[in-house]
């Protein structure tokens, strides 16, 4: 205490003395408070949208890989001549398009012209070798999206260094601006290992559009989206949009939170209440591009017969089939009565009246085709009728409606299994083959109603160059009697409408295809942003991000 005493007097003293030292005093150093760091980063501005999955199969053009991720994914990362405006209609896409017209009657011939600066997230310029890749993989692979019109283009040729791209068709098709949405690299695929089913399977090898994938996360289940430096138009207003897998549940409570600033998902009745609850929260239907169908294919060697078709149709009650697969969510006011044009599209007409259910026809039409009861089953020739029925794995809700439909024809003494193969195994091997008898599969909408009539239910054609004929529809089914109305509407002959009047009423005497409902999505936004709607039809919810704005930052 003495020599602590003896320092402080010194310093004292020393303090009143200039000559004592010419040290600086001691810092001053604050007894009870912590250290403020400052942040010098910018800040990102972001919108998170909680969705059912992220799983992996991106390419939009194959049957497998359909599903609200891939929709979203693709009308932001992949570049399309055309786009559908607010009212379903093409409109010329000119981010990245100086023009795109018919330029000649005979052969029927439309110019697109690129522009010069579109160019890949490599640096790898938007051409016409990218236009060509998709035409081959589009006429040649099983399981694409409505092939009928890539069908029939006989050449494709390129001039000014491939930003001017000349496709010749065999024939008229006013329905080419449906074309060549969402190109694909070829630069980086046409000589990749593997086959179509491995395009896009994990990611995007390269992107053209206003943002690019930071990361893809798929076992996390979140897709992280940036504003691209490499995009030559306008930047977008975000710096990021994160797409985050949750359960229903945790969707709202995000929401409630503020954490999320929208969710999107497949809803029955309780999901409806349940976002609705949350304050403040708008919700908004969004119809997919997807019908969901239960096809009987006239190519499985049961179901070869139309009596027979006709007795398995009569036996399933459709109405509860649809009552089964909405579960009193958004998709239940969207009932399928059409065998082409879904109800969200113009152009819709109810052409199914009534359920499909008749037991007394059902055992009818079995007795006509040559079966006979035994026991609790049916048989003919000795042999037991038992029918396979094919769903996507782990799609719902395929999956859910495949089992009512086993059930219920099990109610009629008809014997059948559900087998559910990977989605890519199903579209491209098992539908091209007879061992499926039916299959409850989408049918999907890609803008062009003349070539989803020609690809759903058109035969098909001899390839121009004499190349592998295109796959034939996934029923394995062709009629003489409706191809040349099928042919007339896609060639531009007859009104799309006059033909659908006439070849409907033909479909259903075929028993090829029992429409259920379109797949319906329930949108929840919150108030902090803007822009954030259903999108333009076929597009989706995310078409629109790049002009999704924050409001509370």
């Amino acid at each position: 205490m003495r020599r602590l005493g003896g320092v402080l007097a010194a310093a004292l003293l020393c303090g009143t003395a200039a000559a004592c030292t010419n040290a600086p005093p001691p810092p001053l150093v604050a007894k009870t408070e912590a250290p403020v760091i400052t942040a010098t980063g910018p800040k990102v501005t972001e919108i998170v949208v909680g969705v059912d999955d992220v799983a992996g199969g991106y390419n939009p053009h194959a049957l497998a890989a359909q599903s609200p991720i891939t929709t979203a994914l693709s009308s932001l990362l992949l570049p399309s001549p055309f786009r559908p405006g607010n009212d379903g209609a093409p409109q010329l896409d000119r981010n990245l398009m100086v023009s795109a017209k018919v330029t000649k009657a005979e052969p029927f011939t439309v110019t697109y012209t690129i522009r010069k600066d579109a160019s890949w997230s490599d640096s790898a310029p938007i051409a016409a070798e990218d236009f060509y890749y998709l035409w081959q993989r589009m006429r040649a692979e099983p399981g694409v999206v409505d092939p009928a019109g890539y069908r029939l283009i006989n050449n494709i040729s390129a001039r000014e260094g491939g930003k001017t791209v000349e496709v010749a068709f065999g024939k008229p098709f006013p329905g080419w601006r449906s074309l060549f949405s969402n190109l694909l690299p070829a630069h980086l695929l046409k000589d990749a290992p593997g086959t179509w089913s491995n395009v896009l399977a994990t990611g995007f090898p390269a992107t053209a559009g206003p943002f690019q994938v930071r990361s893809l996360d798929e076992p996390r289940g979140e897709v992280v989206l940036e504003r691209s430096d490499r995009y030559w138009e306008v930047p977008t207003t975000l710096d990021r949009v994160v797409i985050r897998r949750a359960t229903h549940s945790a969707m709202a409570e995000s929401l409630s939170k503020g954490d999320n600033q929208a969710a999107l998902l497949r809803a029955d009745a309780a999901d409806v209440n349940l976002l609705e609850a949350i304050d403040e929260v708008t919700t908004k239907p969004v119809p997919r591009n997807e019908v969901v169908q239960v096809v009987l294919r006239p190519a499985s060697e049961q179901l070869g017969d139309v009596r027979t078709r006709r007795a398995i149709m009569a036996a399933l009650d459709r109405d509860a089939l649809i009552a089964s697969g909405t579960q009193s969510g958004p998709s239940a006011s969207f009932r399928a009565d059409s065998y082409v044009v879904p109800p969200s599209r113009p152009g819709y007409v109810k052409t199914i009246n009534g359920n499909t259910l008749d037991a007394a026809a059902s055992e009818r039409l079995l007795t006509e085709a040559g079966y006979a009861k035994a026991g609790t089953g049916w048989q003919k020739a000795g042999k037991a009728l038992k029918l396979r029925i094919a769903a996507p794995e782990k799609a719902e809700p395929y999956v859910s409606i495949a089992n009512r439909i086993r059930a219920q024809l099990a109610e009629r003494g008809i014997d059948s299994e559900v087998v559910t193969p990977s989605a890519e195994d199903l579209f491209s091997k098992q539908l091209t083959e007879a061992g499926v008898d039916i299959a409850v599969v989408p049918r999907v909408d890609a803008g062009d109603t003349a070539a989803a009539l020609a690809s759903e239910y058109g035969c098909a054609g001899d390839a121009p160059d004499g190349a592998t004929p295109s796959p034939q529809n996934i029923a394995g089914f062709c009629d003489p009697a409706i191809q040349a109305d099928v042919d007339a509407a896609l060639n531009g002959k007859v009104l799309v409408s006059d033909v659908l009047a006439r070849v409907e009423p033909l479909i259903a005497a075929q028993a090829v295809s029992v429409p259920l409902f379109q797949v319906v999505d329930l949108l929840g936004v919150l108030p902090t942003v803007s822009g954030v709607g259903t999108g333009a039809p076929l597009a989706g919810v995310l078409s629109g991000a790049p002009e999704w704005r924050r409001l509370d930052k």
